[in-house]
């Protein structure tokens, strides 16, 4: 049946019993196709019937359907022609998150949460200043309600009293049968027409009483209120200036599209209470939400991931987290939503009382761990490099103006791989050493990684940073010798070459040493720098490679604009040497796309053979210059 479903008009002419079949249909697609490539399967299994409820109700794209959380948009690229997730996340293949390339019916493009009630606000609003018609519906996730941005859109809209449709997708909450079922009936009674329309009788009517008018509205109000207040959580919405329905099954097909139906014709701010079920509909999933909700390649029948036996970059950061925890009491860790996926799910089993999780609020976050290093803790701040960018105003203010000791621990660092643009942390050098005082580090292996840790919490200072990929790393397991605290901006000479110096940033490293043998068949000796630092960055190295070698080439997975590179040629123009060529080889001025890491290096010339091309091309051009 999915394959007659070229777009959301197709759904129209479905029996209530083929809709049913249809979700089921989905559900066992979503299993089969995200276990080849992998991807986000629990979130969307979850809003199957959601889904399917909201295209049977609305008209997209006429009408606006905003995911807040853009990783739950699977089921809606089906529904919306796009049947080919044969290479989902891939190059060349579908986005795993929504795309304004890919389909009209993709309103916004976003990964990063608690934003879709702001542009479903604005959406609202400019359909008002214009004079359009249709409706515009978002989707946000009670995750996303930790974050503070959707407070600010709740208000803002609830404020202006435009007509907007949000739903509350709660996959965490519980519902006992019983209030279940009372609050389905209350629910279909109260968003009914006919219910609607004796309220305002009723309003009207006590309104009329001599010597009550006012009096009257309030005492029903509170009435209303109080009875609604027995069964869901809704004072809050209503507050905030939106009318609040619910909570319903998120599962119940008809119920779905028979209260959207209704809510439909209510006029202002609408929200809609939902309970769904992560992982929906396939065991693994259901009984193990947190592993399925985002998953690399797995066996579909048996729920096994097929996982690397490599350690990666998180693994190392989180074993050396509690390795530092154990002799710094002091220590503690924070992190944005974030427990498992940055490595600290063991410090926070072994450490419950010096862990913090703030949920999707990373600028909070960042404050939270100032008030704790103003306190006298050193934190742990673990966060995303592309989530990390939410909190620039904070790491700044409350952070480095102060001059305090906050350890910013930043996974993610430079191309994620099948995320993709929106999550590919390519800035985060760039922002970080605009900040006075700011320390950055990243390292080039796991041992290096654990050294820049200890490093980090024995400072005596301000802020500091290390940067990390989401990648594996290059040696087996950690060193067993003890950490070597790193002296600050001192970078580590891995090569000797006569003919140009490459300095490199941690993931470049490997690369550039690399390309320098494969210079070295073509005639070209090249000094290879383990950068180590991109703020402060090693100026006595800088300096005198710029005079013995003449020729200086950077590396870095950030953007050009700012980063390491720019570090480099600052310091050259400070001392009167901006003469000297410099090469700096980045990240693209462009958003990546998604793809396996491997390829996308590739792709931008910052893997091994395309670091070498561009430096040979390069160093023969500048000898043709001077010959």
């Amino acid at each position: 049946m999915l394959e007659t479903i070229r777009g959301p008009r197709d759904l129209k002419a479905l029996s209530e019993a083929e809709l049913g079949e249809l979700s089921e249909e989905i559900r066992e697609f979503l299993v089969q196709a995200v276990a080849r490539t992998g991807g986000h399967l629990g979130p969307n299994l979850g809003v199957v019937e959601l889904t399917i409820a909201l295209h049977r109700v609305f008209e997209s794209p006429v009408d606006r359907i905003l995911w807040d959380t853009g990783h739950q948009s699977y089921v809606h690229k089906l529904l919306t022609g796009r049947q080919d997730f044969s290479k989902l996340r891939g190059k060349g293949g579908l986005s795993g998150y929504p795309s304004r390339e890919e389909s009209e019916h993709d309103i916004i493009e976003n990964s990063h949460a608690s934003t879709a009630l702001g542009w479903a606000d604005g959406l609202a609003k400019a359909r008002q200043v214009q004079g359009e018609k249709g409706h515009v519906v978002a989707v946000i996730g009670d995750g996303a309600l930790t974050g503070g941005m959707a407070y600010e859109g709740l208000n803002n809209a609830g404020e202006l009293g435009k007509d907007l449709l949000v739903i509350l997708n709660d996959n965490e909450w519980s519902i006992s049968p019983n209030v279940g079922a009372i609050a389905r009936y209350l629910t279909r009674l109260t968003t009914h027409r006919f219910y609607r329309q004796f309220e305002r009788d009723v309003y009207e009517l006590l309104g009329r009483v001599p010597r009550l008018g006012a009096k009257a509205r309030e005492a029903a109000r509170r009435v209303k209120e109080g009875l609604a207040n027995l069964v869901v959580p809704g004072v809050l919405f209503e507050e905030l200036g939106f009318k609040y329905y619910g909570p319903i099954d998120g599962h119940d097909l008809d119920l779905l599209i028979h209260t959207l139906g209704e809510l439909k014709e209510v006029p202002g701010p609408v929200l809609l209470h939902v309970v769904t079920k992560k992982g929906k509909g396939y065991g693994p999933a259901e009984s193990d939400a947190g592993t399925f909700h985002g998953v690399g390649v797995f066996d579909p029948d048996t729920g096994t991931a097929s996982k690397s036996a490599r350690k990666t970059y998180t693994h190392a950061f989180g074993e050396t987290a509690l390795e530092i925890a154990a002799k710094l009491p002091n220590v503690v860790a924070v992190t944005a939503a974030m427990t498992d996926n940055t490595g600290l799910k063991p410090f926070a089993k072994q450490y419950p009382d010096r862990f913090f999780d703030v949920g999707m609020a990373e600028e909070h976050g960042v404050t939270f761990s100032a008030g704790l290093a103003a306190a006298g803790l050193i934190p742990l701040t673990t966060i995303y490099s592309t989530f990390l960018q939410r909190g620039i105003d904070q790491i700044i203010h409350d952070v480095s103006v102060q001059d305090l000791h906050v350890v910013f621990c930043i996974d993610r660092a430079g191309l994620v791989g099948e995320d993709g643009g929106p999550q590919h942390g390519a800035f985060d050098v760039t922002f970080l050493r605009m900040i006075p005082g700011m320390i950055v580090m990243q390292p080039r292996n796991g041992a290096e990684l654990r050294d820049m840790l200890w490093t980090a919490v024995q400072h005596r200072g301000g802020p500091v940073a290390v940067r990390y990929p989401r990648a594996n790393l290059p040696e087996d397991a950690l060193p067993a010798r003890e950490p070597e605290i790193l002296a600050l901006g001192v970078s580590e000479q891995l090569r000797a070459g006569g003919d140009v110096a490459i300095l490199a940033l941690g993931t470049m490293v490997a690369p550039a040493l690399a390309a320098a043998e494969t210079l070295a068949a073509d005639g070209i000796s090249a000094t290879v720098v383990n950068a180590r630092f991109a703020a402060p960055v090693d100026e006595t190295a800088i300096l005198g490679l710029a005079r013995s070698v003449g020729r200086i080439v950077t590396v870095e997975e950030n953007v050009p604009m700012g980063g390491f590179g720019d570090g480099v040629h600052l310091c050259l123009a400070r001392h009167n040497l901006s003469t000297v060529p410099i090469l700096r080889l980045a990240l693209p001025e462009e958003f990546v796309t998604h793809g396996k890491r491997d390829e996308l290096l590739a792709k931008v010339g910052l893997d091994a053979p395309g670091i070498a091309a561009r430096v040979r091309e390069w160093v023969r051009t500048h000898q043709r210059q001077y010959s």
